[in-house]
Formats: C-alpha cells, structure tokens, sequence
C-alpha cells in the first residue's frame, strides 16, 4: 500500500527531480527543454527488502514553449542501501511532445558546418543570460545532466544544474555531434556545487546519448 504525501514534501520534490532529469535525458534536445511546472501528486510505498517506490504525477512545461505543458506520471524506485546503483525510473508522458525536427535539423546542420569546432564557457553567464546561439547547448547540457541526475541521485540528494562551466565540440569520424562537457551542479540539501564531467554524443535520429560521465 501507498502512502500519499504532501506534493511539498521534500522526498516527494527530491524523486520528482530524478522523474525530470531522467525525462530530460531520455527526450530532451537542443530544441527541447523540459522542465517541472507542478508536482500534482506523490504516493511513496516501502516495499520490504528492496527500497522505497515514488508514484508521481507531474505538470512539465517546455522552456521554449512555456504555454505548451504535459502531464506524466513516473515511478521512481531507490534501492535500500545502495549508493552504486542509480533509482529505477519509468515515466510515462500522456499527449505529445512538440516536434523538434526541423530545429533538430538545423542546429545538426550548423554545427557541421563550422570551421572550427565550437568552444564556449559560462552558460549563463552571472547575470543568468544565454546568448540566443547557444541556447541549443545549454538544452543538451540540460540532457547531459539529466543523465548525471539520474544516475547518482539517492533518497537525500536533489541536484540541479547551475551552470555550463565549459564545452567543447568534439569532431568526429561518423554521423554523431559530440560535445564534452564540465557541469557545475548543485547539490540542493548538502548546498554543494559539484563539477562533472561528461560526453554527450547527440544524432537528430539518435538523439542525446552520454558516453561517459
């Protein structure tokens, strides 16, 4: 049986951001940013043996497209006692997406043709500004990080990704764009700000796809 919780209990916003950087990772972009609106609703279970399971239900709404929201419901299981293995997440997402194909397309095709490979650092900058070319960036760095969210967050940590401190294109031999990145995430209950480093290698048809971390 669940037990339902207050929708501002930390442990319910703390699975939430793990349910959002996995979502993030899973279909984020450059032309995608998906971001929480509202914690609806949280149910937690205490399954014996094995760990604590979130039923959520969020409200998300896209950064490029703040009138277009969905809903999704997701589970999110922390194992007992386990600081190696990431939670088990599944989330659902009811309605679509809006379509970034052509977006897609054109930032595959901008950055393939650069002379040089694409360096940048401070997104965004102290003010809180991203310049209009790098927004696409700051988007997959969000994905990249969605994947470092998910994988080393536990039941008492809630991270979230305070800046872009560097990236650098990588050029490639095949079809993939490859972006390394050094992440400054915040760490929100132990008030940390944590470097991380990761290679992000991102396709239109593939989408975003973290080779290391």
């Amino acid at each position: 049986r669940a037990m339902e919780l207050p929708p501002s209990h930390f442990p319910a916003t703390r699975a939430a951001a793990v349910a959002v950087g996995y979502l993030r990772y899973l279909r984020g972009g450059p032309g995608r940013g998906l971001q929480l609106r509202e914690l609806r609703r949280a149910r937690r279970q205490d399954i014996d043996d094995v760990g604590h399971k979130y039923y959520l239900e969020l409200e998300l709404e896209d950064v490029l497209d703040r009138d277009r929201t969905v809903n999704c419901t997701a589970e999110v299981l922390y194992h007992l006692g386990s600081k190696t293995s990431a939670p088990d997440v599944q989330v659902t997402v009811q309605g679509e997406l809006r379509s970034t194909e052509e977006a897609d397309k054109e930032f595959y095709n901008r950055i393939r043709s650069l002379e040089k490979e694409l360096v940048a650092e401070n997104i965004p900058d102290s003010h809180g500004n991203v310049p209009p070319e790098l927004e696409p960036i700051h988007l997959l760095a969000w994905a990249a990080s969605g994947y470092v969210i998910w994988q080393n967050s536990t039941e008492n940590t809630k991270f979230h990704l305070a800046q872009v401190k560097h990236v650098k294109q990588v050029k490639r031999s095949d079809e993939d764009l490859q972006f390394d990145f050094v992440l400054l995430l915040h760490e929100m209950v132990s008030q940390e700000v944590l470097p991380w480093e990761v290679t992000l290698l991102w396709h239109p048809q593939r989408g975003a796809r973290v080779s290391q971390s």
